[in-house]
């Protein structure tokens, strides 16, 4: 049993039977439990979804019966759905808060714990603070449980299956009928995780042509790991090519991320996706409301505020920031460079799902395939380039390397002049004529990441070249 449970930029994860253990997730649970009582919202009962990792099923019943031994209402899904299902769920359902076990786009080997609080978003670092403060202790005492079958003769456990609300839902925020009349040619890698078959539901029963990759459970992620990024999707990216296909779209594990592949092949960044995304909203939907970004993202989202005249924020890396701040700010959209994105009138937090239904939308009225939206977006905003990196790391290096970036004052990067250092969320330098480049940790894996976003596609190798100059790494 670990020592010590620590949440990341969304929830704990570790590795199965290692670390990620019924004692540990006992433990979790047991915390939530404490905090729902201490905060009032206990009476709310708790949501708890999972996705389609090994044994995800058995850890989220080992949740249910902490709850229910809390004498916590549990409302444990009855199949494998994705986080964003959740998040609705427990608006729907005005729950408490919701657990869901999912390691997201991690390997296969890894599963997960995230909390989600009463507002449906990735939880403050305020909430996971509280829910960490006691789990030494938990660690060390027996949890109290209740078996499954027991908590629901008594009432305590309610199977639930949340898919119905869930679709009305998404009916009322695109017009469905539309898209299925389209014509469109999709091909949907949902990378066996938890997404199959909800983008091929949504869109069959008209003149839409929709294909599935990797469309049944399989927890060792044969050949591919669950991220929606391009190195991984080299399946979906040779059916649209074989297929002729309009568009690729991926979900990853847990299916609150995006990844898009064109009708040539190529795959659509990250960035270009989120501008695009609120492209659609302000441009092609004529909405306005602020707009809400981390600062790994797109400088093109301020440049679409410019525009149009809508305020940007800007946060730390992951939804347990966005969340709040784009529910504070009743905003239009907010998202990460990671490919999670979030829209008003909706729970505010990723959704991979609404996210393609979103893009798809965009290609059907503008009556354009991906390459030519990009074309479009960039008569506004102007080009931009975007690559990263990632580099694991020894834990013993991650002290050395913060110490010495923060020793670093570069004037100039790639012969570029430093015309700002910002530390929000790592050491992101801010070069003249508005490029940057951003050095941080990841917080959900042992990972030195460097990033750079340009207008000359010329300076994205070098510029992350001299961000592994900085940190000494060959």
């Amino acid at each position: 049993m670990t020592t010590e449970i620590k949440f990341g930029t969304d929830g704990w994860r570790a590795i199965i039977a290692e670390d990620f253990t019924f004692p540990n997730v006992r433990a979790c649970a047991q915390s939530v439990a404490l905090y729902l009582k201490e905060t009032g919202l206990a009476e709310r009962g708790l949501v708890i979804g999972y996705d389609t990792r090994f044994a995800s099923e058995d850890f989220a019943a080992a949740v249910a019966e902490v709850a229910a031994a809390n004498g916590i209402h549990a409302y444990l899904c009855d199949s494998p759905v994705p986080t964003p299902v959740v998040s609705h769920t427990l608006l729907e359902r005005k729950a408490g808060g919701g657990v869901v076990i999912t390691a997201s786009h991690n390997p296969a080997r890894w599963s997960g714990f995230k909390y989600k609080p009463e507002y449906a978003s990735s939880a403050s670092p305020e909430t996971i603070a509280r829910i960490e403060e006691p789990l030494p202790s938990i660690l060390a005492s027996d949890v109290p449980r209740l078996p499954l079958a027991e908590a629901q003769e008594q009432g305590l456990v309610e199977l639930i299956s949340p898919r119905q609300p869930y679709l009305e839902h998404l009916a009322e925020l695109v017009d469905l009928e539309a898209l299925r009349a389209a014509g469109l040619r999709v091909v949907v890698d949902s990378m066996y995780g938890a997404g199959i078959g909800w983008l091929p539901q949504l869109l069959i029963g008209g003149a839409t042509q929709v294909q599935e990759l990797h469309g049944e459970r399989n927890p060792l992620f044969p050949s591919l790991q669950p991220e929606p990024i391009a190195r991984h999707l080299e399946a979906l990216i040779d059916t649209v090519k074989s297929t002729g296909a309009d568009v690729g779209l991926a979900t990853d594990g847990d299916a609150d991320r995006v990844g898009i592949v064109d009708e040539k092949g190529e795959f659509v960044n990250q960035h270009q996706v989120f501008a695009l995304l609120a492209y659609y909203l302000l441009e092609v939907r004529g909405q306005r409301g602020p707009m809400v970004k981390s600062v790994t993202s797109t400088r093109m989202i301020q440049r679409l505020g410019e525009l149009y005249d809508v305020p940007v924020h800007e946060t730390p890396v992951g939804f347990k920031f966005l969340g709040p701040k784009m529910i504070a700010e009743d905003a239009l959209i907010a998202g990460e460079e990671s490919g999670g994105f979030a829209f008003r009138h909706h729970p505010p937090d990723r959704d991979g799902i609404l996210s393609s239904l979103y893009f798809l939308d965009l290609m059907a009225r503008r009556d354009r395939r991906p390459s030519e939206l990009i074309a479009e977006l960039y008569d506004k905003v102007g080009p931009h380039y975007y690559d990263r990196i990632d580099i694991r790391l020894e834990p013993e290096q991650k002290t050395e390397l913060i110490e010495r970036l923060s020793r670093a004052r570069p004037e100039r990067l790639a012969g570029l002049r430093v015309v700002e250092t910002d530390t929000t969320d790592g050491f992101r330098f801010c070069l003249e004529g508005g490029e940057w480049l951003l050095i941080r940790f990841s917080g959900t894996e042992p990972l030195l990441r460097i990033y750079t976003e340009v207008q000359d596609q010329g300076l994205v190798q070098k510029l992350l070249a001299a961000g592994k100059e900085l940190v000494g790494l060959p």
